[in-house]
């Protein structure tokens, strides 16, 4: 889509864009959440993609029951949370989840060219409704009904993922397309579930929302026939901006020229070799916001990777968390104190990354200054 003079837009090649150019088929289904209402991110087709279902601005349903129209109905025809476009399984017995992965199948069998899937799922996301297929089967576990309801969430994407693989076999596709699985967060765990709060990720502290292990660490799949091999693991890590270079790298796209910088690396070297390691390379997250629900590691922060290091800068209070997450992948014990050097080198390389990608640092409203860097935070409280 052309630039447009919207106040603040990010402008940017998209994926689905570049592989259109080298005669791909886009296709993204279900959640967007790409733009606001209004502007022109918010529709798929405005980004590169050839169709698109049941995506827009909304990064939640009203409803993941067809019986209830997915929140078409007149009390929310205002509101933005009704799921566009599946009408046709208006009144009906039927999961979101379910519906999605049968219009997926439809337009996969309409493609005759390379094709591009985003199978995008709103779940698993709240509202938490349950999928009556498997619901009893959870409540006859023990589970509490919020938790029960959660778990037939989670297997309503596994049921609907096993489906598209499946039907990628019957049609002769499965040994020659690439299928990437990775969650854009972890599991919800500060607020909406059963149970106790911030636990239902353990070993890892906290989910969603987080700055701890548990809010950004995700299980990843990479099936990529002909060179991962079933059964294997690789414990490097890596970021979802990677996917951008990884992706154009496995369809063999080599020469492309976006208008913007491309942040993440390929990481088909890994894919590739197990000896390959990115140990050595830092990851950064900046997030000057509040999120809304409180909790560890929940809140305005900058933070660093780098091996088995991590430091967290809170905004608010200009204090510090260092974890060494091979030792204490829960999280537990702060090393600040105990390990200042490593905390000081880990707030210059956070600094000068901050400065140099010009990240907005947010200001206090008391006094409206500015929240000085890590670094000078530091150095301050020391």
């Amino acid at each position: 889509v052309s630039p447009t003079p919207l106040a603040h837009a990010v402008h940017a090649t998209t994926i689905p864009m570049i592989l259109k150019e080298h005669g791909y088929y886009n296709i993204h289904v279900g959640k967007a959440h790409l733009g606001a209402i209004g502007t022109p991110g918010a529709d798929p087709l405005n980004l590169g993609f050839d169709i698109n279902i049941a995506g827009h601005a909304a990064g939640a349903p009203k409803s993941y029951y067809g019986s209830e129209n997915f929140g078409n109905t007149e009390a929310f025809e205002n509101t933005p949370w009704p799921v566009p476009g599946l009408e046709s399984y208006y009144g009906t017995d039927i999961f979101l989840t379910e519906a999605l992965t049968k219009e997926a199948i439809v337009a996969l069998d309409k493609s005759t060219e390379p094709f591009f899937l985003y199978m995008s799922y709103y779940g698993v996301h709240t509202p938490i409704m349950a999928d009556s297929r498997f619901f009893e089967h959870y409540l006859g576990l023990g589970m509490d009904s919020i938790e029960a309801r959660y778990a037939t969430m989670i297997e309503a994407v596994d049921k609907s993922v096993g489906d598209l693989l499946d039907h990628l076999e019957v049609k002769g596709l499965g040994e020659n397309t690439i299928v990437l699985f990775m969650s854009d967060n972890g599991g919800l765990s500060a607020v909406g579930r059963g149970g106790e709060p911030h636990t239902h990720n353990k070993p890892l502290s906290s989910g969603k929302g987080s700055i701890h292990e548990g809010g950004i660490r995700e299980p990843m799949i990479v099936k990529w026939p002909g060179v991962t091999k079933a059964g294997t693991t690789n414990d490097n890590y890596l970021i979802i901006e990677d996917f951008y270079p990884t992706i154009l790298e496995m369809a063999g796209i080599k020469n492309y020229n976006p208008i913007q910088q491309v942040d993440g690396l390929s990481f088909t070297s890994l894919l590739q070799d197990t000896a390959v390691t990115t140990k050595d390379r830092s990851l950064y997250w900046h997030y000057p916001n509040e999120w809304g629900p409180s909790g560890p590691g929940i809140g305005a922060f900058s933070a660093i990777r780098l091996g088995d290091w991590k430091l967290i800068y809170y905004h608010v209070d200009q204090s510090f968390e260092l974890f060494k997450i091979s030792q204490d992948i829960g999280e537990q014990n702060n090393l600040v104190s105990q390990n200042p050097q490593q905390a000081l080198m880990l707030a210059e390389k956070l600094t000068q990354h901050l400065k140099q990608v010009e990240a907005q640092m947010p200001h206090y409203r008391s006094d409206s200054s500015k929240v000085p860097y890590p670094l000078e935070a530091l150095a301050k409280s020391n």
